[in-house]
C-alpha cells in the first residue's frame, strides 16, 4: 500500500472522481426521475458558477461564515477557559459539574425556540446557537483531558519547585492538547451543520436560508450546491484544527 501511494500521488481522490463520474452517468441516462430531481454533476457545477458570478452564493456564504466564526470563537474560548478551571480545580468542578451534566445533553437546536423568544430573530440568534453548540463539548473535552494527565508528572514538577501556574501551563495543558483538539475538530464541523439548520428555521440570509428558498422553487441543483459548500467548509475547518494539532502536539507524540 505504501508503494502504491508513492507511485500515484494523490490517489485518494480517485474514489471521488469515480463517484462524480457515476453521478454524471446515472443522471444523464435518467435512471432517477430525470434531470429535474437528480441533476447531473456538470449541471450543478454550472449552477455553482452562476450563483458565484451573480454574487448570491458569496453573499449568503459570507453571512453564514461570519456567524460560525464569531459563535465558534467565543464558544471555544469560553469552553477552554471554564474547562481548564474545572479540570484543574476540584472545587470548581464539584460546583459546576452537576449543572453542566444537566444542560450538556440538550441538543443545540433544542434551544432555538427559547432563544427566539428571548433574543428575537436577528443576527445574535444563530451566533448564540453556535456558541452553545461549541461551548459544552469543548468544555467537556478540555476538562477531561486535564483530569487525565498523569499525576506523577505533577508530583515530580512540584518536587522540583515548579509553581502551580508553571505546572498548568508547561505540563498539564500541553499534555491535554490531544483531548482539547479532539473537541475543536468535532465542533468546528458541527458548527456548520447547526448554523444551516438554524438559518433554515429562523434566518432570512445564509446558506441555510438559500437552501430553503431553493426548496420552495424546487431547484435541486441549488440545494446540492449548498450541500457541497457545507461539506467543503466542514472538511476545511476540521483539517485546519488537525493541522494545528499535529503542529502543537508533535513534540509530545
Amino acid at each position: 500500500m505504501k508503494i502504491f501511494r508513492k507511485l500515484i500521488p494523490g490517489w485518494g481522490v480517485v474514489p471521488v472522481i469515480i463517484f462524480l463520474m457515476l453521478w454524471e452517468l446515472i443522471a444523464r441516462v435518467n435512471l432517477i426521475s430525470g434531470h429535474f430531481f437528480f441533476p447531473p454533476f456538470s449541471m450543478v457545477v454550472a449552477e455553482f458558477y452562476c450563483l458565484t458570478a451573480n454574487g448570491v452564493l458569496g453573499k449568503n456564504f459570507l453571512s453564514s461564515f461570519l456567524r460560525v466564526l464569531i459563535g465558534f470563537s467565543f464558544g471555544s474560548i469560553a469552553g477552554l477557559l471554564i474547562g481548564i478551571l474545572m479540570g484543574w480545580k476540584s472545587l470548581i468542578d464539584k460546583a459546576l459539574n452537576p449543572i453542566i451534566s444537566l444542560i450538556y445533553p440538550i441538543p443545540a437546536l433544542g434551544w432555538l425556540p427559547l432563544l427566539m423568544l428571548w433574543l428575537g430573530i436577528g443576527e445574535i440568534l444563530p451566533i448564540a446557537i453556535i456558541f452553545i453548540c461549541s461551548f459544552f463539548p469543548i468544555l467537556y473535552n478540555t476538562s477531561t483531558g486535564i483530569k487525565m494527565v498523569d499525576k506523577n508528572y505533577i508530583r515530580v514538577a512540584k518536587s522540583l519547585g515548579a509553581s502551580d501556574r508553571e505546572i498548568l501551563t508547561s505540563i498539564v495543558i500541553p499534555l491535554a492538547l490531544p483531548n482539547i483538539f479532539t473537541g475543536l475538530k468535532l465542533e468546528s464541523g458541527m458548527a456548520w451543520r447547526v448554523i444551516i439548520a438554524a438559518e433554515m428555521v429562523a434566518i432570512p440570509t445564509g446558506i441555510g436560508a438559500l437552501m430553503m428558498k431553493a426548496e420552495s422553487l424546487m431547484r435541486i441543483d441549488i440545494i446540492i450546491v449548498c450541500l457541497i459548500v457545507l461539506a467543503a467548509m466542514c472538511f476545511i475547518f476540521e483539517r485546519f484544527f488537525l493541522f494545528l494539532e499535529t503542529r502543537f502536539t508533535a513534540r509530545w507524540s
